[in-house]
């Protein structure tokens, strides 16, 4: 942000903290993260996650008689995998040791991994649900929001799927030293 031509807050790319006026503010926070290929991936699995449990949460537990166990299957994929990616972003957030620390652990390739699987399976379900479940009241029931949210949920769940999916890639190349 700048004022009259001077530059009054900035990130810091290169470091922590923020360039504030004169001086940096949280330099115990690790901002360059959030602009590099890591950081991006994870910001978009915590961004497909949340709107995959809002749109469960909201559209999809009134119905969760119709639906039946695809939606508690997504809803503990979905709860997984955010809880675990935010604790991995506060953590590359609040040290630039964790991140090389971690990711070049096999922890990441295998977390990220198993999350893949687990959307394409939750997806799948899902999927399944949608169209033998909730299609047919679609089409006789105006109004029900129920068959449009959780086809956008399934949807998201490929989309995170194959974010997840690089992200293991990506973290299984530097497990193995493959820049």
């Amino acid at each position: 942000m700048s004022f009259c031509g001077m530059r009054l807050v900035s990130l810091n790319k290169n470091g922590g903290g923020i360039n504030l006026c004169c001086c940096r503010i949280c330099t115990c926070v690790n901002f360059s993260f959030l602009w590099s290929k890591m950081g991006l991936l994870k910001v978009i699995e915590i961004g497909l996650a949340s709107m995959c449990e809002t749109l469960l949460i909201q559209y999809g537990l009134p119905y969760a008689d119709n639906i039946g166990q695809a939606l508690i299957s997504f809803l503990t994929t979905t709860a997984c995998c955010f809880s675990t990616t935010v604790i991995l972003t506060i953590c590359y957030l609040m040290s630039e040791r964790s991140v090389n620390l971690i990711r070049q652990s096999l922890f990441e390739a295998l977390f990220n991994g198993f999350a893949a699987f687990m959307y394409a399976s939750a997806s799948s379900y899902m999927g399944f649900a949608c169209l033998v479940w909730l299609h047919p009241q679609f089409l006789i029931r105006p109004g029900f929001w129920a068959y449009p949210a959780m086809t956008a949920v399934y949807y998201l769940g490929y989309g995170a799927m194959i974010v997840h999916g690089v992200d293991a890639w990506m973290a299984l190349k530097q497990y193995r030293g493959v820049r």
